[in-house]
């Protein structure tokens, strides 16, 4: 019993981290599967976290990939199960600077209870790492977006847009919101 709740998990992890990735050019393919979830109790809390991951949905908000600025292949499927914030931003973008604040402090307070990404676009990649280091946001992920297939996805038309997008998969918010928005959003979000 405890080698298939340890091959449903393994089973689990590889469809969330080791799935196929279209190039930034092309829209992202259907999600992974999930594991099905196993009926008997797990035999350690390592087994039973892995199980519960099994168990999410991931929703079509949530099925697309992109590329990190370092280059590194990113999966959103990954984001399924929390709140996920998307922060479509611009390196050249002085509302987008303002945010970059708001940005960290939602990250330190909540980031155990909520998923944060940044999409850059409209910039170069040289530009987009500068702004991330000059600006402190490094410890939220951030995909290169430069071509704009993920804006055109998600319908975002201007830099600084929030999407926000509650656990069921569901976007609650698109567009601009200032500092308290921000921050009264992600409050309702994690209760």
């Amino acid at each position: 019993m405890r080698v298939r709740v340890l091959l449903a998990t393994a089973a689990a992890l590889a469809a969330a981290g080791c799935g196929t990735t279209a190039s930034p050019a092309s829209p992202a393919g259907p999600a992974p599967a999930a594991a099905p979830a196993s009926t008997a109790a797990p035999a350690s809390k390592a087994a039973a976290a892995g199980a519960a991951a099994a168990a999410v949905t991931v929703p079509a908000s949530l099925t697309f990939t992109g590329r990190t600025l370092d280059g590194k292949p990113f999966d959103a499927s990954t984001l399924a199960g929390k709140p996920t914030i998307l922060w479509f931003w611009a390196p050249w973008c002085a509302t987008c600077a303002s945010q970059a604040m708001s940005i960290a402090d939602v990250r330190e307070e909540y980031g155990d209870r909520l998923n944060i990404l940044g999409i850059a676009g409209m910039g170069g990649n040289k530009e987009m790492h500068e702004f991330v280091s000059d600006l402190d946001v490094g410890s939220v992920p951030h995909l290169d977006d430069e071509p704009g297939v993920l804006w055109k996805k998600f319908g975002i038309t201007e830099q600084s847009t929030y999407v926000i997008i509650d656990r069921a998969g569901r976007t609650v918010v698109t567009g601009y919101l200032d500092d308290l928005q921000l921050t009264s959003r992600v409050k309702t979000l994690v209760a």
